[in-house]
């Protein structure tokens, strides 16, 4: 699988300002931890879907989102609240990392990436370092995980940024068309066809070994 979705070439490309936010040998690690494009073939929406779609997806298939995003990821929470000055702030994904041992915010967007973005995103860093963060945690990473962005403009966003951002976009399977959606099969069925399969053959095997 990890070949078929040519990892190797999407491992370390997301722009990031890490080498100027984290010490290394945390920087060299993250880097390499994140990825462009994130493949999410596993999931069919619409063209008018939303960051919340989005979010809802990948939380249904977390297993399969877990595995696109790589070893060491620990789920902790969807719309994550947090409290700043009395007022409540929801982060989209909130993981925790136990290799890099820090907390990780993603940050779904449905378009391209946005200069605005990354302010957005040094906020909800700070305030998970001030709030969540254990004094033996390394600092919280943050990614924008847009649906195209443009190199130069993300590039400049990042300088001068105190916390460390990365950059990197997804990919999403294309809606079926109307006309093949009643012939085409999705996903969940497959899935219990092939269970139904499995537990038929269970069952004559069970029934070869009592003969």
């Amino acid at each position: 699988m990890q070949i078929e979705t040519r990892l190797y070439e999407r491992q370390g490309n997301a722009i990031t300002n890490f080498s100027q936010t984290l010490p290394k040998p945390q920087s060299d690690l993250a880097q390499q931890l994140i990825k462009d494009p994130y493949n999410f073939d596993f999931l069919t929406l619409g063209k008018e879907a939303q960051e919340r779609d989005l979010e809802r997806a990948l939380v249904d298939r977390i297993r399969d989102f877990l595995l696109e995003l790589g070893t060491g990821f620990s789920f902790v929470g969807s719309q994550y609240p947090i409290e700043v000055s009395g007022q409540e702030y929801r982060i989209d994904l909130l993981f925790y990392h136990l290799k890099l041992r820090c907390f990780i915010i993603i940050d779904l967007k449905m378009v391209e990436f946005q200069p605005e973005f990354s302010g957005k995103m040094n906020f909800y860093v700070s305030a998970v370092n001030a709030i969540l963060r254990h004094p033996d945690d390394q600092p919280t990473i943050g990614i924008i995980l847009c649906k195209s962005k443009n190199k130069t403009i993300a590039e400049f966003a990042l300088q001068g940024m105190t916390q460390p951002i990365g950059v990197s976009t997804h990919k999403i399977a294309r809606d079926v068309p109307e006309q093949l959606k009643d012939i085409i099969p999705t996903v969940e069925q497959l899935e219990m066809e092939l269970d139904s399969a499995i537990a038929e053959l269970e069952g004559q095997n069970q029934g070869e070994l009592d003969t």
